[in-house]
């Protein structure tokens, strides 16, 4: 059988993803219980990260923990990854001696390259252009608040960055409209936004596009990478904030996501996270759970499953 990988949303199919986001809903209700489940034992998953995280190397490293495997952290620093090796190299190398590969990286080609030369499966953690994981946490989020996501209206408001670009792959395979505010000058990729233009409404005003919606997201103005361009950006998302009185506009069951970190008092007010329509938490702990779900599919022909 050949080997799956999940470096898009596209990657599974959207029955695929909703048992998925259904193992996921399981899974964070056997550990809040406390139960004991180890069907990672023997199991090693290699985390190479090119890019600082928190939320990811806490939520894989821990979710091969509880599954009974063990982790194993790679940086450039610490790896010939860093040294110029070539990454089709390391993806053989690599492979060979663990049993599944996540990697945080830039360009998303690496992942690609990676996967390519890899005997096992590949998890793309977060690229330049894509941050699939996170997007399985939010609809897993969403999905134990509200119910099915299909047919909603979801607003994206900020950059049109890596995470913009998976929610338009979420709006395809959730089957629900995306309206994408943004600034001009910061629209979501083009190709993607012409591939999927059925499913979006694309705007410049924030009001406009959170109007009578039913999930609300952001991401901070200035992504890892774009430090220098901090200034230039808080003048350009000028009117782009999130508030409790913008969220009174949307529809009056609507929720708010955020990945984090946060960057208060910019993309989002002090009190935003505060408010009782925001479930940030719930989708970082999600991390977690949706993220041991996919590794126990991508693995499920060489597991035993409870």
């Amino acid at each position: 059988m050949s080997v799956r990988h999940f470096l898009t949303l596209l990657d599974l199919s959207k029955d695929e993803l909703r048992t998925v986001i259904s193992r996921a809903s399981e899974l964070r209700q056997m550990q809040h219980k406390g139960e004991i489940y180890r069907p990672f034992v023997g199991r090693t998953l290699a985390m190479i990260f090119e890019k600082s995280s928190t939320r990811t190397r806490v939520s894989f490293e821990t979710g091969m923990g509880q599954f009974g495997g063990q982790a194993l952290f790679l940086s450039p620093n610490d790896t010939q990854l860093g040294r110029g090796e070539p990454i089709e190299d390391s993806a053989r190398v690599i492979s060979s001696m663990t049993d599944i590969v996540m990697i945080r990286t830039f360009a998303h080609e690496r992942v690609e390259t990676f996967a390519k030369h890899s005997s096992v499966p590949v998890i793309n953690a977060l690229t330049d252009d894509y941050h699939p994981c996170q997007l399985l946490a939010d609809m897993q989020t969403f999905f134990e608040h509200k119910g099915d996501i299909q047919g909603k209206t979801v607003t994206w408001v900020g950059d049109g960055n890596n995470m913009c670009n998976s929610y338009i792959l979420a709006s395809e395979q959730f089957d629900f409209h995306l309206n994408i505010a943004t600034p001009k000058g910061y629209e979501p990729n083009s190709e993607l936004v012409a591939r999927y233009a059925h499913r979006l409404t694309l705007t410049n005003s924030v009001a406009d596009a959170v109007k009578d919606s039913h999930l609300v997201v952001t991401d901070v103005w200035a992504s890892m990478g774009q430090e220098a361009e901090q200034k230039k950006r808080e003048a350009d998302f000028v009117g782009f904030q999130i508030t409790p009185k913008l969220l009174d506009t949307a529809d009056k069951d609507v929720l708010f996501m955020h990945c984090l970190p946060a960057h208060r008092g910019e993309e989002i007010s002090y009190d935003l996270l505060d408010d009782p329509r925001s479930v940030v938490w719930d989708e970082a702990e999600n991390r977690l759970h949706a993220q041991k779900a996919l590794m126990e599919f991508l693995l499920k022909d060489k597991i035993k499953l409870a």
